[in-house]
């Protein structure tokens, strides 16, 4: 089995962009199957997708970042080394569940070996695992708790997974699958949901699945602020809820959707690729669409929204120019638009928001943001210390006047310093959240360092 020193390893190139993490898991699938013997580090590196010079950086940073995690483990048993930033995913709740990565990896699930996928799925949902894993030249591994754990099961070769995959795809999924040699999909049994992907890569057949809770998530079940709530009491405007991938983004939206859902009556639209959380119409009328297979596109579903009727508009992701500029419409002309990006702050959200536009138009669109926002949330999961889970690390920021005015100016530089002094409206900066987190000693304070924009405020301290 890889150690845990070969999957920071992995982490931290994967991270860094120096090698795909296909690549990794490749090597990884290796080492496994091989029963150890040699570090991922080397492996890369005789492979050819590791330059040497980049190997001893890493090395040098993985024995930093372990001695620190080992000193910080003599403080506090419990910790597992919280210097590791794992990608986060959302649907795993902040209290966690009862297992630890370091039980599964012991278990062995070989008895697995030749069932259907829902036995996998059924397995991956009971140890609170929030991906799957079915890839071939690898065994199965789930995401737990933000690590990768490989399951002690037979290397899966493409006459596993091939058969498996297809049969849980319909008659269209097979015909788009086929022709594209990937596939974005929604796969629901009686186990539950999943958000899935299945893809054709050298080797053979690969498939991810996201498992989604069987309960709509609530900010309460999330160790959200209730200061979110005051998001969904706009009638109009534009809402960012921001983070890196995986970050809680959609089930932060699909709280704040349910506290509508249960309060408003109106008509509320989202749009998402594909659909995660099934909301039902409770005192509003939900439509919900799925891209490429109730509407064409982002962009197009939102044009068909604002012929609509709608009150409130949730967009599962805003990725290119024609979907931005729809959603800032759609927040000019009386619709309150709750939007998600891949970015880890508020001012680098304003930014992005106006950046994807051309210079030309830039000027026209800073105005226009800087009256319809109201503000933006942004997230990240962070390991606790007891190894059970992760908490929720925020920065929040409401559009005041002085925010408009350095939008419309171009001055978002200037806003971590709104920020600071705007606590007493529920404003937060991601360190103070950090910070927060600590001194309640859910997680230990390597953690804290590497999760914040500034990690000298939480090193060498205590």
């Amino acid at each position: 089995m890889p150690t845990s020193v070969d999957v920071l390893f992995g982490r931290i190139a994967v991270k860094n962009q120096l090698v795909e993490e296909s690549k990794v898991r490749e090597c990884l699938g290796l080492i496994d199957k091989n029963g150890g013997g040699q570090s991922l580090g080397k492996l890369l590196v005789a492979k050819g997708y590791l330059k040497p010079g980049q190997y001893e950086a890493i090395s040098n940073h993985v024995q930093k970042v372990a001695g620190t995690a080992n000193s910080q483990a003599s403080k506090a048993p419990s910790s597992r080394g919280g210097a590791v930033r794992p990608r986060v995913t959302p649907n795993v709740q902040a209290a966690g569940g009862p297992f630890r990565a370091r039980d599964i990896a012991q278990r062995d699930y070989s008895k697995l070996a030749g069932a259907s996928l829902d036995a996998y799925l059924t397995e991956a949902r009971r140890l609170g695992a929030s991906d799957f894993h079915f890839q071939v030249d690898a065994p199965p591994f789930v995401r737990l708790h933000g690590e990768i754990v490989y399951l002690k099961h037979p290397v899966l070769s493409p006459e596993d997974t091939e058969p498996r995959i297809l049969e849980i795809l319909n008659d269209g999924q097979k015909e788009v699958f086929r022709k594209h040699n990937d596939i974005d999909f929604s796969y629901e049994a009686s186990h539950g949901r999943y958000r899935a992907n299945a893809c054709r890569q050298r080797k053979g057949f690969d498939a991810v699945f996201r498992i989604i809770p069987s309960k709509l998530p609530t900010l309460e079940s999330l160790h959200l602020p209730p200061v979110l709530r005051r998001f969904t009491e706009y009638r109009q405007g534009i809402v960012l809820i921001t983070g890196p991938a995986g970050s809680g983004k959609t089930a932060t939206m699909a709280a704040l959707t349910q506290i509508i859902n249960e309060r408003q009556h109106d008509h509320i639209v989202i749009v998402e690729e594909p659909i995660e959380y099934i909301i039902d119409s409770n005192k509003c009328s939900v439509t919900q669409r799925n891209v490429r297979q109730h509407t064409e596109s982002f962009a197009s579903a939102l044009r068909t929204a604002m012929r609509a009727d709608p009150d409130y508009i949730c967009v599962g992701e805003m990725r290119d120019l024609e979907t931005v500029s729809m959603a800032i419409t759609a927040a000019e002309t009386g619709h309150l638009v709750f939007g998600t990006l891949h970015t880890t702050n508020a001012v680098r959200s304003i930014d992005r928001l106006i950046d994807v536009f051309p210079p030309k138009e830039q000027e026209q669109i800073r105005a226009m943001v800087s009256e319809s926002m109201r503000g933006v949330i942004s997230q990240q999961l962070v390991p606790r210390a007891d190894g059970l889970g992760r908490e929720p690390a925020l920065e929040v920021m409401f559009a005041t006047s002085a925010v408009s005015n350095m939008i419309r100016e171009k001055k978002t530089f200037q806003l971590p310093s709104v920020l600071q002094t705007g606590t007493k409206l529920g404003m937060v900066t991601m360190d103070d959240s950090i910070g927060v987190l600590l001194n309640k000693k859910l997680i230990t304070r390597p953690t804290a360092a590497f999760f914040a924009e500034d990690s000298n405020r939480f090193s060498d301290k205590g």
